[in-house]
Parts: structure tokens; C-alpha cells; sequence
């Protein structure tokens, strides 16, 4: 049987969820000019599906456009390759759609340069659940569970190497077939695009061994849930890091602080966006490993934002970094990104401060509809924003939580397990 290669064409929208459209290969050069056809409705998909709440309508017509520095083609054996780009949401003119995530990330990358000169060095750290093991106790980070694992942890880092990213660790975690992944830190758009072919390698092997990467918040209510930590660290123009001062509390430089001093100020409005499903808040408990509070913490990983250790360092300067821990996979990684970025600019320009090590902070919001109300009250998130995706983004989520009226929390928690 002969064959032709399809290449897809994606965006990972306010579900998290990568959607777009196929187009023979040999195509390519015209689609990364034209691209392919979208409508605004599209970024309005649920979770679950359907379109429940639409400003939009069925009027109107985009471009998906592909960037070519985010080519993924990775080579399975007997059967198709991963051949994909994520692209950009454009109005029909070429210009930037203001509900697109990416463009959303690259305004706030522009915004920390305009406003302190300063560029933004991240990785994504992502926890998930292989089905391709039986759970077993006492396997919690056991060479026992790592070799369970087979040729899946191998495969995967063959496919995200082939996939144009530099695998740091994959490794057994603490939940019950739960392992972990990083990579490399890159800046720019980069390290929410990685997130996303992250996530999308990790699927696509394991789909090929007939089984699944669940990167659900969590799979029970009671249970281990899945966290995406966002590390982070600020760079100047010439590229010399300056978060770091040793001499300062937290070890953290006057900007520094300033940057940091702005998540934790936005953490409860920033909930919504970067921990953004139902069951995300079953995960964020007490004695879960996981924050409840809007709190910085030194070596601390019951704490919104860690501060990290320095493991016998010779430039502690460049790998100084923070670690961002309010997160999970069902939240869009560029979406994720650009608030933290934003929220960190806002603590520039206002030269916030932290409180001093040790001293009590507020709680997290505890369900997504509280956080949800913290980010509609949040005026500088409605500047970030912009007023048309903000209002979307709330509509969008509100809608996604009436979907789930009457259902309990394993019921909840199944639903998103069906989908990430």
C-alpha cells in the first residue's frame, strides 16, 4: 500500500489541548506562509469536546500558521512518524490574533524586555502516569519501578532527542506509576513549546506500546497527583543571569526579588491559569507535597515558589534558579508561562518586595471557581490579557465547571484522566 506523508499543524489552546489541522508534506512551503484555515470558535473547544460558550459565533475566519523552529518529525518503527509544527493563530492579514496563547507569551517576553531588559531562562518539569506498569507498593522512586518501565523510558528519550530537545532526567516518582520528566532550560518562546512536544512525545510512544501517558492533575481525590513545576531564572541583555545574590534574602537580587515579589503577589489570580481544571485543587492539599499557600520557600517543596538548591556549583550565579509550582498539564504551558511572565513584570514596575523568610502568607484558592473569581479581580490581569481573551478565558472555564455539575470528585477526576 503506498503512502504520502501528512504533516499536522497545531496550537495548544486555553484547554491545554494541541488541535489544528493535516496537510500533505509536500505542501509545506506554502502552509508556512498561508497556513491553514481556523475559525475564532476553535479556541473556545472544551476539555471535554464540545463548544459550550462561544463569543464568537460561527462568523469569521484565521490562519494557523506553522513556525518552523518548532518542526517535530520523529521516526517510529512500522508505523507513521510524529510530523508536526505548533504554529501561530493570525487574522487573515498575517497579524497576530489576540487570543492566540503563543502570542500571549510573546507579548509578556517583550513586556520584561521593555521594562527591565531582562530575558526569561525556564524548563518544565512534568509528572505523569504510564499505564505500561502495574502499581505495586513500596515502588516510590525504586530502581524496581524504573525497570518496570521496560523500553518505554529509552524510547521516549530517543523521541524527544529526535524531537529537537535536550532530556535532563526521566526517573520512577512518588505516585503510584508515576514518573517524571525534564529537559534542558531554553528561553524565549522555546520552553512553552518544549512543554508541549514534552507532554505530546511522552503520548506518542506509549501509544505505540499500546498503552498511555496520563498527564491528568490527579487520577483519585485521594491519591498522588501530577504536578508541572516551571523553573526559571532571569538573564540581561548580554545574557548574564541576575537573579542571584547570595548577601540578600532568599538569595535573591533587588530585580530579582522584585520579579518574584510579583507572582507571589498575582499567585491566587495566577491559579486559574496555570492550575486551571476542577481537579487540580484535589492536588493542591495539605500533606500532598503540593503548595496550599501563596508562599516562597528555601528548599522547600510544600512551597508555591522554590527557591532551589546549588549542588556544589562553580557559577552559582548561572544556575541559580526558582522553581514555579502552582502547575499542572491541563493548563496551556504558553498560557502558564506568559502569566507567571507577567505577573513578574507587574512586580518590576511597581519595585514590589517580598516578606521577610518565615513570615505567614495567604492561602491558595481551594477549588478553580474561587480562583477563577481571583483572577476576574485581578485589574492588571485584564491589562495582560487584553480584555477579549480575558473575558474568553473566564467564559471558557466557567463553562468548563458547569460541565461537570452533580459529579463527585472521582467522577471528576476520571473525566480529566480521560482526556490529559
Amino acid at each position: 500500500m503506498q503512502s504520502e506523508p501528512l504533516v499536522f499543524v497545531g496550537c495548544c489552546d486555553l484547554a491545554g489541548i494541541v488541535r489544528g489541522k493535516g496537510f500533505p508534506a509536500a505542501e509545506l512551503e506554502h502552509r508556512l506562509v498561508k497556513g491553514v484555515g481556523l475559525t475564532h470558535s476553535n479556541i473556545m473547544m472544551s476539555a471535554f469536546g464540545p463548544i459550550y460558550r462561544t463569543p464568537f459565533g460561527t462568523l469569521g475566519d484565521l490562519m494557523l500558521v506553522p513556525d518552523p523552529a518548532t518542526r517535530v518529525e520523529v521516526a517510529f518503527d512500522g508505523g507513521a512518524a510524529e510530523r508536526f509544527y505548533l504554529g501561530d493563530i493570525r487574522n487573515t492579514d498575517g497579524s497576530p490574533w489576540e487570543c492566540c496563547p503563543r502570542h500571549f507569551l510573546r507579548r509578556a517576553l517583550a513586556a520584561l524586555e521593555e521594562t527591565a531588559g531582562l530575558s526569561l531562562l525556564a524548563a518544565f518539569e512534568q509528572e505523569f502516569v504510564y499505564t505500561g506498569v502495574e502499581e505495586r507498593p513500596g515502588a516510590t522512586y525504586a530502581l524496581d519501578a524504573w525497570r518496570r518501565q521496560g523500553g518505554f523510558g529509552e524510547a521516549y528519550m530517543a523521541a524527544l532527542r529526535a524531537a529537537g530537545l535536550r532530556p535532563d532526567s526521566f526517573l520512577p516518582e512518588y505516585g503510584a506509576r508515576q514518573y517524571e520528566v525534564t529537559v534542558a532550560p531554553t528561553a524565549g518562546l522555546r520552553p512553552a513549546d518544549a512543554a508541549v512536544i514534552q507532554r505530546e512525545m511522552a503520548r506518542a510512544v506509549a501509544h505505540r506500546m499500546g498503552h498511555r501517558a496520563i498527564f491528568a492533575p490527579i487520577l483519585d481525590p485521594d491519591g498522588i497527583g501530577n504536578g508541572t513545576h516551571i523553573h526559571f531564572s532571569l538573564r540581561d541583555r548580554a545574557g548574564a543571569p541576575v537573579l542571584y545574590d547570595p548577601a540578600r534574602p532568599y538569595s535573591l537580587s533587588p530585580l530579582g526579588e522584585q520579579f518574584v515579589a510579583g507572582i507571589a503577589a498575582h499567585l491566587p489570580a495566577l491559579c486559574a491559569v496555570t492550575a486551571p481544571s476542577a481537579a487540580s485543587y484535589y492536588r493542591l492539599r495539605p500533606n500532598r507535597w503540593a503548595p496550599v499557600e501563596a508562599n516562597l520557600g528555601i528548599q522547600d517543596r510544600g512551597a508555591a515558589i522554590r527557591v532551589c538548591p546549588l549542588f556544589a556549583s562553580t557559577e552559582p550565579a548561572a544556575e541559580f534558579n526558582l522553581e514555579y509550582r502552582v502547575a499542572d498539564a491541563s493548563a496551556c504551558p504558553h498560557l502558564a508561562l506568559g502569566a507567571m511572565v507577567w505577573a513578574g513584570v507587574e512586580g518590576i514596575r511597581r519595585k514590589l518586595t517580598l516578606p521577610a523568610p518565615g513570615a505567614a502568607f495567604p492561602a491558595l484558592p481551594r477549588s478553580l471557581d474561587e480562583a477563577l473569581g481571583a483572577l476576574a479581580a485581578c485589574a492588571p490581569a485584564r491589562e495582560w490579557f487584553g480584555t477579549l481573551l480575558f473575558d474568553c478565558y473566564l467564559d471558557f472555564k466557567r463553562a468548563e465547571l458547569a460541565a461537570l455539575n452533580g459529579l463527585g470528585p472521582a467522577e471528576i477526576c476520571a473525566r480529566y484522566a480521560e482526556v490529559y
